[in-house]
């Protein structure tokens, strides 16, 4: 495998991960690229959408195709974290408690709905998102390697939901919407019946040790000082405004050049050019600039507003 920029082999999988995603999420590729460059930077992901767009679709297809074993928890207001950790049961044989692993100890973990559950089982996903690893009476265990939690989210005026705090936001990077399917995709939806029936027929075009390795190649694409300095200047500025209640975090700055270099990766570059950082710059920050004084209507384009504040290096 190349170190950097995707090598022949890499690239020729990689797009018939593409293609076989956009056979089952149709008319989605902006949306689509994002979500795969996002795992490919070793990121977590959030689908944030009303009912009956794809979301869940979207996050099987993703499991299927990257040839990984996944497990999905259904979110709801009764969910206790040990339903997503595991829980300690006592042995009478052994006369010891031992570790049942819950369904967190996967490869993807699928948390349909997430912020219909309570803050508190949200947060059972805090360590596992940072840490690939959670702890419990007193013990460390780790995740599956490749680890991912792919999240999908009901708009928050929906009845039965909870906020996601900051602290949790900030662990998914990049959120996504789908948004409704335009006209003539829509026709072939309902001309086609259920997408996710495509899914047993299409074979796995990568696998987990695949996919570790292309995250890896990912890493090793260049990133020269200038680009370091423009991603640190979008940063800086997003920090002085002061109609955002915060601005972006270390964290955020570092997977926002994660995701730029998992995108020049698809593009088999070598090296990230501003372009990158400005087509995975809106999902990068979408769920983590927020206006202190939300005006009536849409929300602002923050990070198309802090593209055209930060100049870009020559």
């Amino acid at each position: 495998m190349s170190s950097a920029g995707a090598a022949p082999a890499d690239a020729a999988a990689l797009a018939r991960v593409l293609t076989s995603l956009e056979t089952v999420i149709l008319g989605k590729p902006a949306q689509i690229r994002l979500c795969l460059a996002c795992l490919l930077a070793r990121g977590h992901l959030l689908i944030e959408d009303v009912p009956g767009v794809g979301k869940t679709t979207l996050a099987h297809a993703l499991a299927h195709v990257l040839g990984l074993a996944w497990q999905r928890v259904q979110f709801t207001s009764d969910l206790l974290p040990a339903d997503i950790i595991g829980v300690s049961v006592f042995d009478r044989a052994s006369q010891r408690f031992n570790f049942r692993q819950g369904p967190i100890f996967t490869q993807l973990l699928l948390a349909d709905e997430v912020n219909r559950a309570s803050p508190r089982t949200q947060s059972a996903l805090l360590e596992a998102m940072e840490e690939r690893q959670v702890s419990i009476d007193g013990t460390t265990y780790a995740l599956p390697e490749p680890f991912f939690v792919v999240a999908t989210q009901n708009p928050h005026e929906q009845l039965g939901t909870y906020a996601l705090p900051e602290s949790q936001l900030d662990r998914f990077l990049m959120r996504v919407t789908l948004g409704y399917p335009d006209a003539a995709h829509e026709r072939e939806l309902l001309r086609g019946g259920e997408r996710r029936e495509l899914l047993p027929g299409m074979p796995a075009a990568l696998s987990a040790a695949g996919v570790a390795a292309v995250q890896r190649a990912v890493r090793a694409v260049h990133v020269a000082d200038a680009l370091l300095d423009y991603t640190q200047g979008l940063i800086a500025r997003s920090r002085e405004r002061t109609d955002l209640k915060i601005g972006l975090s270390p964290r955020a700055g570092q997977g926002l050049v994660r995701a730029a270099q998992a995108w020049a990766y698809l593009d088999a570059r070598q090296a990230v050019l501003p372009e990158d950082v400005q087509a995975v710059l809106g999902a990068v920050v979408a769920h983590r600039l927020e206006a202190r004084d939300p005006a009536p209507g849409a929300p602002a384009d923050f990070a198309a507003e802090i593209v055209r504040a930060v100049p870009v290096p020559l």
